[in-house]
């Protein structure tokens, strides 16, 4: 069983059929996905970043979501990715960045999200390999992509 964080919990009805569930979240919560095996995704919402590293151990992936259309979070979300960045324990856990609610008006683009993390540079000095997606959790668009990357990158060794 391989275990995923993740910094948000993501669901609905969607066009594509996907089905997602959106709650505003407070603790932690688990859920388990089937994709070719059991995979456990523990939710830990951004108020509970203190203690995040306790959960680092059974981690072999990193979901890190941010809401793209809320800049006034975007520092905090910035130190949190930084600090889960730095984790010793998740030096080798490969990490999903996911910019969600693209569905918005007031959502900023991708290329604006890249330049105020200043991912480039993120990614060219962390040691885990970093993916970035845009998704939206109330229509289903980059659901897909969420869904091929943990396949890809829980996928058991050859």
């Amino acid at each position: 069983m391989d275990s995923v964080v993740r910094n948000t919990n993501v669901s609905t009805e969607t066009d594509s059929g996907w089905c997602c569930l959106l709650t505003l979240q407070v603790g932690t919560n688990l859920t388990d996905l089937l994709i070719q095996k059991k995979i456990t995704i523990r939710e830990l919402g951004g108020c509970m970043g203190p203690i995040w590293p306790s959960y680092y151990g059974d981690c072999s992936a990193v979901l890190f979501m941010i809401d793209a259309a809320n800049p006034t979070q975007i520092s905090s979300s910035c130190v949190q990715l930084l600090s889960l960045l730095s984790a010793e324990q998740l030096a080798s856990a490969s990490v999903l960045i996911l910019f969600n609610k693209i569905d918005l008006p007031c959502y900023m683009s991708l290329v604006e999200m890249k330049s105020l993390f200043r991912i480039q540079d993120i990614i060219s000095c962390a040691n885990q390999p970093i993916t970035v997606v845009e998704t939206s959790a109330r229509d289903g668009t980059g659901l897909p992509d969420v869904l091929q990357w943990l396949r890809s990158t829980l996928k058991e060794p050859s």
